[in-house]
């Protein structure tokens, strides 16, 4: 039977609620579900997030102050039907340049009051992992050939886990992949053990780039949107590593499209209990840094000073492409919004919100003497 099936009314607790991904899916499940009860929890630490609770409260999601690392705020969340974890520090650099305890402690000790929290409450557990839990060294063998304006796979691009459409599920695991990376896979491995000790009902999907209006995109984390502020703004932009001509290529997820799948996946939590998919836009709907930027200024009519910078960053690799095909074909579900759509709608919320948004994107002020070329 359907984990939801027989319910009228859902609590819906939405972990990172306040934050890009969290706050879209928690209004785009309301909106699809009016009778459910929404519940978005989150500790407004990502500069920007504290915008978005108005819109939250207009649509009939509450909102909720906590951190996922201390059990007890979970806990005055109250209980729930459903947990949406999207809660993490994202960035792939994060503990790099320092300590790394707010990255373990949020994306690992979090997860771990998420599944109690999930577990005491008889919940479903909904989890977004990260394409990040496949190795770098792995990533960076990938056979490739260079055209004009990107990064492809080459012909001999195939093995395990590895095909003409991309990465898939069951690419080999071994091997360094970021501390964020790192605390998404044992989260993975930690949800396992839930769902075999616990039978709790829990799918975990492993999301590459995902983009859209009311992402605080920065260099290390939300590109598409950091490509389109600096466009938007006037500010220069740098082509990092691989010989800094930007050929780089990932694939993108429209979070709309994201919000399309979930709303497809709860009902069958029950029945699909410990499956793991590869969501993302494969490469029909994939981007170069160079084809960015071209979207960008025909989007924003600007063009910025662009810097090569040839050294490559610990953690990047030249190219990453999701195959979907498991997630599609298990539930007819394909991402519909192309690059071209994605940066349009980016480009329109900056204008629209152009006067609330400059300082979070500049918070400091230091580059608003920055102009376009």
């Amino acid at each position: 039977m359907n984990l939801l099936a027989n319910l009228s009314r859902v609590k819906l607790l939405v972990t990172g609620g306040a934050g890009f991904v969290g706050s879209s899916l928690a209004l785009a499940l309301k909106h699809r579900n009016p009778g459910w009860d929404v519940t978005s929890f989150d500790n407004l630490r990502r500069r920007g997030s504290e915008l978005g609770l108005p819109r939250l409260a207009s649509n009939g999601v509450r909102f909720v102050h906590g951190d996922v690392r201390v059990a007890s705020d979970l806990e005055a969340a109250g209980p729930c039907d459903m947990l949406l974890e999207c809660s993490a520090e994202p960035s792939v650099l994060a503990g790099l340049d320092g300590s790394p305890e707010y990255v373990l402690d949020t994306n690992l000790g979090g997860t771990i009051h998420c599944l109690e929290h999930a577990r005491r409450h008889r919940a479903g557990f909904l989890f977004l992992s990260t394409s990040r839990v496949y190795p770098i060294e792995g990533l960076s063998r990938i056979p490739l050939r260079e055209t004009a304006t990107r990064f492809e796979l080459a012909p001999l691009a195939v093995g395990p886990g590895l095909s003409e459409h991309g990465v898939a599920e069951d690419f080999p695991l071994g091997g360094a992949r970021s501390l964020y990376g790192a605390t998404k896979l044992c989260s993975e491995l930690l949800i396992a053990e839930y769902v075999a000790a616990y039978g709790l009902p829990a799918v975990v999907n492993r999301c590459g780039v995902i983009a859209g209006p009311w992402q605080m995109g920065r260099v290390d984390q939300g590109i598409v949107m950091h490509w389109a502020s600096s466009h938007h703004f006037g500010w220069p932009v740098s082509y990092i590593g691989f010989g800094g001509n930007g050929k780089q290529v990932r694939d993108l997820l429209h979070v709309d499209d994201l919000a399309d799948l979930v709303a497809l996946q709860i009902p069958r939590l029950r029945e699909l209990a410990g499956r793991t998919f590869n969501v993302g836009g494969g490469r029909e709907i994939s981007v170069s840094l160079l084809e960015l930027t071209e979207l960008c200024a025909a989007a924003t009519g600007r063009r910025v000073p662009v810097t090569p910078v040839a050294e490559t960053r610990a953690a990047d690799v030249p190219l990453y492409l999701t195959d979907a095909r498991r997630v599609q074909a298990e539930f007819g579900w394909a991402p519909s919004r192309s690059p071209r759509d994605i940066v349009a709608a980016c480009v329109g919320w900056l204008r629209a919100n152009e006067d609330a948004l400059l300082p979070v994107f500049d918070p400091t002020g230091a580059r608003r003497g920055s102009a376009g070329t």
